[in-house]
């Protein structure tokens, strides 16, 4: 059977994020990491997202990964493409948002995409084409500081127009509330007034789910994983997906790790809760740089641990100390060291018999997953709002969890662990 949904996500914990919601929605979806082989197969899956590391890439790579995607989806049938990038819009004044927008939308032959990265149940809001996280407009929050993609400005119109070729147009609040005909009322104004891209505006989950409604038809949508609420029911109401489905999850035994690369607020919070219960360790970036064997010490400390105990290994460092360290060995090279060091310490514990991963920050998560060389995973239960378990399928025997730097309560680590068995 073909698939009726092809999703593209910018990083590897935002797949997970798409990949939970459209599962909590009912839809049979895989996620696979990286362009899958031309022979690649899926099972009877309704959905497949590809997750790239493509959020901070490279622009040529970040294009060029896209359109592979992009071109493999369409070759099994998904007619819909829904382009997942961070609910905060990570991205720097070039891109890489606008610009892989731009170059789906091209191959496609779409007139108009939509632009929509709320994510009300993590606070994520848009409204007059501002993108809120909680009370405060993007570019007030703690995102203003991200050591990788600082978000300096709150409206998404502005952002884009920056980023892409294409003319921005806006949906607002009041008509979203008048319902399905007027957003496509809208919509259809907009393509003839020229428009390629409407920022469109949602405050809760009905919002997100009269928007997914409305776009039934459309070729390209982009935005978080709220936008993917609205999109099975349309499916499933032309018969395309069966109702619902039963999730079997099993997850594997073994010693659980922490390792937090991310050094968002919110991450840093959680550290703070979890550090207070379990042993913990910090990757000393000044070693590694001097070319001292970092994994080798930080995995046999891990080891000699009780095998009773959770272990946390981090990177993770307030913007002070980041921009220091930045200042020392330049963004890029202290950003690819920790996620080097960060990446072998779960290959060398995983071989160890640390089976249970909980990994922090969307680019650590992309170099732990393409170190441990998963290509393929099951979603399983949900722990938070955008942040599943799964299950890695392949040869080693893994259960993990990918969460975005920003996602997640004080007690996220611990929450974490008692969902499992």
């Amino acid at each position: 059977m073909p698939i009726v949904l092809g999703a593209i996500a910018d990083d590897f914990t935002g797949a997970t994020d798409l990949a939970n919601t459209l599962v909590s929605e009912g839809m049979r979806v895989v996620q696979v990491i990286g362009v899958p082989d031309p022979d690649a197969t899926y099972g009877d899956a309704d959905a497949v997202v590809v997750a790239l590391k493509s959020r901070t890439a490279p622009l040529e790579d970040a294009i060029a990964e896209s359109l592979a995607a992009l071109k493999w989806l369409r070759s099994e049938g998904a007619e819909q493409i829904l382009f997942k990038y961070c609910s905060t819009f990570d991205s720097t004044s070039k891109g890489n948002i606008g610009p892989v927008a731009d170059a789906l939308r091209e191959a496609m032959g779409c007139d108009l995409a939509l632009i929509c990265p709320a994510f009300p149940k993590n606070g994520r809001t848009i409204y007059n084409g501002v993108l809120f996280v909680g009370e405060l407009p993007l570019a007030e929050s703690p995102m203003k500081d991200h050591p990788l993609t600082p978000m300096r400005d709150s409206n998404l119109m502005r952002l884009m127009v920056a980023q892409s070729y294409g003319k921005v147009g806006l949906i607002p609040a009041p008509i979203v509330q008048q319902g399905v005909e007027a957003i496509r009322t809208k919509m259809a104004a907009l393509i003839a007034d020229g428009i390629s891209y409407a920022v469109i505006d949602a405050l809760d989950e009905s919002d997100l789910r009269t928007i997914g409604k409305a776009a039934a038809d459309h070729k390209l949508i982009t935005g978080g994983a709220g936008i993917a609420l609205g999109l099975p029911d349309n499916f499933r109401a032309r018969g395309e997906i069966t109702s619902g489905q039963n999730i079997t999850f099993s997850a594997t035994e073994g010693r659980a790790l922490i390792l937090a690369g991310s050094c968002s607020a919110a991450t840093r919070v959680q550290l703070v809760q979890a550090k207070a219960k379990w042993p913990h360790a910090k990757v000393d970036i000044d070693k590694v740089a001097a070319g001292e064997d970092a994994v080798t010490e930080l995995a046999d400390w891990a080891k000699a641990k009780p095998a009773s105990s959770p272990v946390i290994i981090y990177g993770s460092a307030d913007p002070e100390e980041v921009a220091a360290i930045q200042k020392r060995y330049g963004v890029a090279a202290s950003g690819q060291m920790m996620e080097d060091t960060l990446s072998a310490l779960a290959l060398r514990l995983a071989d160890a018999g640390f089976h249970r991963l909980v990994v922090a920050g969307g680019e650590t998560s992309g170099a732990v997953v393409s170190a441990l060389e998963i290509k393929m995973l099951e979603i399983g239960p949900e722990i938070a709002p955008g942040v599943p378990w799964t299950q890695a399928l392949g040869r080693r025997p893994l259960t993990l969890a990918l969460k975005s730097g920003n996602f997640g309560k004080p007690s996220f680590f611990e929450d974490a662990l008692k969902v499992l068995p």
